[in-house]
């Protein structure tokens, strides 16, 4: 949103907060799922390789990150840039889902605060990405900052109590396993382990 003297607010954001502040930490449940990623589709895939099973990386990265992460998490879950039919619009962020970085709130939560964040005369450098680059990969993949002040992120009505996208943020990471199984049917663990976990790690 542009206020009157065409500044941008962030409609979501309340609380006086301060985004220069805050501790970062090891968080666990990233270390395990983003570590366990790595490791499989590192190994594994270098156990399974085959032109098949890389164009099943290719095809479901391209899907995931295309239709789910822009077209539906990032341009219509959060920004609400276009409308389309409900049905659709839950396929998409679905996809945004198994991209494997957080579920709808987790993502809109992170993706609000960051932008307030950056748009602050001065910001904490976990939000800047200022330290050096495998210094900011880490606290980025397996930390979480907690704020002195966070802001408190806000949801609009029809997100926050819309029953499928509650049960998509409960139940984000277990939503590759439908895929994985589909995926061992077709091809086998090369399957999985090219099209879950190294498309999962080079998303993320």
């Amino acid at each position: 949103m542009i206020d009157s003297k065409g500044r941008y607010q962030n409609h979501r954001i309340e609380g006086l907060a301060d985004a220069r502040y805050g501790t970062v930490v090891v968080d666990p449940s990233k270390v395990a799922w983003v570590g366990s990623m790595f490791v499989l589709g590192t190994i594994g895939s270098a156990l399974t390789i085959s032109l098949s099973a890389l164009l099943v990386f290719v095809i479901a990265t391209a899907i995931s990150l295309l239709f789910g992460h822009s077209l539906g998490m990032h341009r219509l879950f959060i920004h609400r840039s276009y409308k389309c039919p409900r049905l659709l619009e839950y396929l998409f962020v679905h996809l945004g889902v198994l991209v494997g970085i957080a579920g709808p709130f987790g993502m809109l939560k992170t993706h609000d605060t960051r932008d307030w964040a950056q748009r602050q005369s001065h910001c904490h450098d976990f939000f800047a990405h200022r330290q050096v680059w495998y210094r900011d990969m880490v606290w980025q993949l397996f930390c979480s900052l907690r704020m002195d002040r966070p802001p408190d992120v806000v949801m609009e009505e029809g997100i926050r109590n819309d029953p499928v996208y509650f049960w998509m943020e409960r139940t984000w990471m277990w939503q590759q396993l439908p895929w994985a199984l589909l995926l061992f049917y077709w091809g086998g663990w090369g399957f999985v382990f090219w099209g879950i976990c190294s498309r999962v790690s080079v998303s993320v």
